[in-house]
């Protein structure tokens, strides 16, 4: 009952003087261990009106802290894990008798009055150190009910929201600002939009690099596109859909454009990202003590709480960590792990930047304020350390895991290389000069055109330095361990540098350095079981030999013997999903050579090659094309099993170019009657076709990936589509004329509006 009545004494943002005796409330609170938090938000209360001298509220404010800042402490220290399973008594007292209401009326009070009767700036700053104690409460609830009530009512107040920005620009408060904005982003139902914020440019203009750093883990938030967790909405019938519904630019896209439009930001990012950490001495004996200490830290915020409380001799008496021998190395380690910290979530926002609508415009900014050579220069002594203790975990392709600042790091590292190199003419900024040479020198010796974007590159803007980023990245992929997860952003950002309109020379610069022998290795011979990086070597493997007579020669000379080849088809079959741009790749590649039987070289290496001879058997296509359509169905395409449907569709267009179409789709009947179930292989054929002209015929897709990929004119696709979905029964060339009439039309509704 007591509870009850204390309770309803806070209304909302008001809180009213308790009514009950004194004696009894402190019966009571003997009781109950509330450790006399009612007494002192009651003072709290009475002392923080806005005349009132606002240094009884200050030591008030200092009194509870030192009640709840254990609490908050424990959640990032050794006992992190017994924390979260235990309750917070302090904290939830705290917020039962309206603490939290209480703290955000007193912050906001003075933008509710006039400006005359607003505190002397003296005096208000005294008032300020609350914030940091209010972040900790928040901070330190574990992930439930009471936390999410707190956070979420805060983030419902979006007038509550946008003034903690404005708090940002004190740089006592900045810190623990920063943090409770993040808490409460990551319950907020609605995006924040940054154009909202008073003078945001202003604002941004004034961090130091520190504080632009740790406003990034906020920008993170609202530039990127809420995640999805219902798996149906991966699917790309559920995101087309959406993109009907949701015609304008997202909350998150109009964010990033607000972010570009800030005079010097890019550039700002781009300094912070390249900024090298001076040595300091006895910086060699920071590895291990990084491996003593850095497991326990929950983000780069409160790493900054840390060293603030470690400078601060006022703040020593309010924290266990002052006697702790670990206050005494935490400055010195401190300056190379805020360093990676800080880089993390700046590398991030670039990347989401790069991924955006605007990619173009950022791409000429980080060329133009030289990222690519910085990051290069970083490569040896920060972003790829030879030192990996071997107990460090590395988790798979979610950059959301709970990895070390060094893992998080290199992962966010590769995903900017991936984002920067796939599709763009700028991907030659990752080579040096020599290398740039060495381009050129491949084609002149192949007789063939240098490609224009190589050409066209600014060699002023271009990697210093013996090695090019490329290069470094090759050493350090060949040197990784073979569980590494780590090999799956290797491969995909060396990947993303082949992608797009096939390049010879790119081809051979990379084989020269013995990449193809790597990817072999690590297919058949290492004993990789992970799906996610194997499917990642598959992708390329495709990209390194498509076209490419000398890859293929190298192919059969590694894979040497029957029970090799045997090993790496196994591997292909296992997963065609993950495999299937590889098996494109070949078939694409075996067409071409067919028609260069003139060549010396690839009539010598199409009668050798064990893998071309597997894939010009009819009987090994057709088996693959049946697998490549019997895999997928229109309600469970997503972005990564789309391929298989345009993989099939490479080979049924390359089998109408010889007149061998009708062939292919009657073995598909054939095979049906067989297997026992006619007509279900083509009608779901015939609907992911119709499918596939909604989605790639849409104007807003951009359609010249495929075109480049395949060397196949785009014109052609939709024409061998057209013909496929004929309504003609009579027509030799289309799928209706494969399924008996009983049979005809099953699940015709599925992509009905």
């Amino acid at each position: 009952m007591c509870n009850y009545l204390l309770r309803i004494s806070c209304i909302h943002h008001s809180f009213v003087v308790f009514q009950l005796p004194e004696a009894l409330l402190q019966e009571r609170d003997k009781r109950a261990k509330w450790h006399g938090i009612p007494e002192l938000l009651q003072k709290l209360h009475e002392s923080s009106h806005p005349n009132s001298d606002l240094s009884h509220t200050h030591s008030v404010l200092k009194e509870l802290s030192s009640l709840l800042s254990m609490e908050a402490m424990s959640f990032v220290t050794e006992d992190r894990k017994s924390a979260q399973e235990s309750t917070f008594p302090n904290t939830y007292t705290f917020d039962l008798f309206g603490g939290v209401d209480l703290l955000v009326e007193i912050l906001m009070r003075p933008t509710l009055t006039i400006p005359s009767l607003r505190t002397p700036k003296k005096k208000e700053s005294s008032c300020l150190p609350f914030l940091y104690k209010h972040s900790l409460i928040v901070k330190s609830l574990p992930k439930c009910s009471q936390t999410e009530g707190v956070t979420k009512s805060l983030a419902a107040r979006d007038d509550f929201v946008l003034f903690l920005f404005t708090l940002m620009t004190n740089k006592k408060t900045f810190l623990q600002t920063a943090t409770l904005i993040e808490d409460i982003l990551g319950v907020k139902k609605d995006m924040i939009q940054l154009e909202g914020i008073p003078n945001l440019s202003g604002l941004v203009q004034s961090f130091d690099q520190q504080q632009l750093a740790n406003f990034c883990r906020i920008l993170s938030v609202t530039i990127s596109e809420p995640d999805v967790r219902n798996d149906d909405k991966h699917t790309l019938l559920a995101k087309n859909a959406q993109q009907k519904r949701n015609a304008s630019p997202s909350r998150a896209e109009v964010n990033q454009v607000t972010l570009l439009n800030i005079p010097g930001f890019i550039e700002r990012l781009c300094k912070l990202a390249t900024r090298k950490v001076s040595e300091a001495t006895g910086a060699s004996n920071f590895l291990q003590e990084l491996e003593d200490w850095y497991t326990w830290l929950d983000n780069a915020l409160v790493l900054d709480a840390l060293m603030q409380m470690a400078t601060e001799e006022a703040e020593h008496n309010e924290s266990s960590m002052a006697t702790s021998p670990l206050r005494h190395r935490l400055p010195q380690s401190m300056k190379i792990v805020h360093e990676i910290m800080y880089k993390v979530e700046v590398l991030y926002v670039l990347c989401v930047l790069l991924m955006g609508r605007q990619r173009n415009q950022v791409h000429k900014m980080l060329a133009e304020f030289r990222l690519i050579p910085g990051l290069n220069n970083l490569f040896d002594k920060l972003i790829w350390r030879k030192y990996t203790s071997s107990d460090h975990v590395v988790h798979g392709q979610n950059e959301n895991c709970d990895c070390s600042p060094e893992i998080s790091f290199k992962i966010q590292f590769l995903r900017l290389l991936q984002s920067f190199s796939d599709h763009h003419e700028n991907k030659y900024l990752l080579l040096n000069s020599q290398e740039l040479n060495e381009l050129s020198a491949i084609s002149l010796k192949a007789n063939i055109p240098e490609v224009e974007a190589l050409v066209n590159t600014d060699r002023s803007l271009v990697c210093d330095g013996k090695k090019g980023l490329l290069t470094r990245l090759l050493v350090v992929m060949k040197r990784e361990p073979p569980d590494s997860s780590f090999r799956f952003w290797q491969a995909r950002a060396v990947e993303s540098f082949l992608r797009g309109a096939t390049s010879y020379a790119d081809q051979m610069f990379l084989l020269k350095r013995g990449l193809l022998e790597h990817i072999l290795f690590c297919i058949i011979d290492s004993g990789c079981k992970s799906r996610d990086v194997l499917q990642s070597y598959f992708d390329l493997l495709g990209e390194l030999m498509k076209f490419n007579i000398d890859a293929f020669k190298r192919f059969n000379i590694y894979v040497s013997t029957e029970d090799k080849f045997q090993t790496f088809m196994t591997q292909i079959n296992s997963s065609l999903v993950d495999s299937n741009m590889l098996v494109r790749c070949i078939v694409l590649s075996l067409d071409r050579f067919e028609s260069q039987t003139e060549d010396v070289k690839v009539v010598e290496v199409l009668s050798e090659c064990c893998l071309l001879s597997y894939m010009a058997r009819v009987e090994n296509r057709l088996s693959f094309l049946f697998r490549l359509v019997n895999v997928i169905n229109v309600q469970t395409l997503t972005q990564e099993n789309v391929s298989c449907l345009n993989t099939s569709l490479v080979v049924l267009m390359l089998a109408r170019r010889r007149g061998k179409l009708p062939f292919y789709l009657n073995t598909l009947r054939e095979k049906e009657y067989a297997e026992k179930y006619p007509g279900c292989l083509l009608n779901n054929f015939h609907n992911l076709l119709r499918f596939w002209q909604r989605h790639y015929l849409n104007k807003d897709k951009d359609s010249t990936c495929l075109e480049n990929s395949s060397c196949i004119p785009f014109d052609y696709w939709k024409e061998t589509v057209s013909v496929l979905l004929g309504s003609d029964r009579t027509s030799l060339c289309a799928i209706a004329s494969y399924i008996d009439e009983p049979f005809m039309d099953l699940d015709r509704d599925l992509l009905e509006d």
